[in-house]
């Protein structure tokens, strides 16, 4: 399932303002045999939610911006989609079709902190939500304590690429999320360890051992953002008159305008209602429109 991407200059120039942050690490991650908590390649096939379908796919080229939330406790322990046990700790994510595992990197466009994490399970299940971070992912990214951010994914092609064809051939990738060189050096590129070299990096550099493996804490960085806003999208259509007459309908329930978009090389008009003021209301509105049947709705920022 391809989703739309908005193609603004507003995102542009927030790309241009947002500098990519680097995950700076002092090592990478030990080599380990295959054990039953290590996880699979997996795609998965279509399956629905709330009476919406999500079609799997592997790709290496996706760029969304949404809503992101977290989640830890509850789920600590217990098995992923691609059969690895979540650690809370651990900086990994919850997407409901990339392909597992695959690398991205979220951007908080609140604060610009910006953080690579791993894709490891499927999710987030509430509407409303295009990702769903690890407790620790959370903490770092600036937003545990409010439970939810404006956040902007980019997959990062080259070392997805590189991930998936070392779990096809039965390779560990835990901690690669955290164990990634600085891009300028190349990118995923991971060194193995001997136990005592490991024992002296853990006793120089903050981090912590999981499964006999270190992985050092990300150093994060913040770097200035631009405004932006959130809207719930009714629907997109190849054909103008479409998107007007949905539009015009929704007016009495929302602010509600057609925006234009060449997506993929092919017209578009959505049908976007805001801007709103807060998640709390974005949530608000998209519940409302659900109750009266609309399906094809999602919260997206801009």
């Amino acid at each position: 399932m391809k989703l739309n991407i908005p193609t603004c200059l507003a995102c542009l120039l927030l790309l241009a303002s947002c500098a990519e942050a680097e995950l700076a690490t002092h090592v990478a991650k030990t080599a380990f045999p295959r054990t039953q908590q290590q996880g699979n390649f997996k795609v998965g096939n279509p399956y629905k939610v709330e009476g919406k379908t999500y079609t799997p796919e592997e790709t290496y080229s996706y760029t969304e911006t949404g809503i992101a939330s977290w989640y830890g406790p509850g789920f600590h322990g217990k098995k992923t989609a691609n059969g690895e046990r979540f650690d809370k700790n651990e900086l990994t994510a919850a997407h409901r079709t990339l392909q597992m595992p695959s690398l991205v990197r979220v951007t908080n466009l609140e604060n610009g902190r910006s953080l690579v994490v791993r894709v490891n399970d499927r999710g987030p299940f509430k509407r409303g939500r295009v990702i769903d971070v690890s407790q620790r992912a959370a903490e770092l990214l600036g937003f545990k304590g409010i439970g939810t951010a404006k956040v902007r994914i980019d997959l990062l092609a080259d070392e997805s690429r590189k991930i998936a064809m070392d779990a096809r051939q039965g390779q560990d990738t835990r901690g690669v999320e955290v164990t990634m060189n600085d891009h300028q050096q190349g990118g995923y590129q991971p060194i193995s360890y001997t136990p005592r070299q490991t024992q002296a990096a853990a006793a120089q550099v903050p981090g912590h051992i999981t499964d006999g493996q270190f992985l050092p804490d990300p150093v994060m960085k913040q770097y200035p953002v631009s405004p932006s806003n959130i809207y719930v999208q009714a629907g997109a259509f190849s054909n103008q008159e479409n998107a007007l007459h949905l539009a015009e309908s929704l007016r009495g329930v929302a602010p509600s305008q057609v925006f234009p978009a060449i997506v993929n090389g092919r017209q578009f008009y959505r049908v976007r209602l805001g801007p709103l003021p807060d998640v709390v209301q974005a949530d608000s509105l998209l519940a409302k429109l659900a109750s009266t049947g609309h399906k094809e709705l999602i919260i997206v920022v801009e």
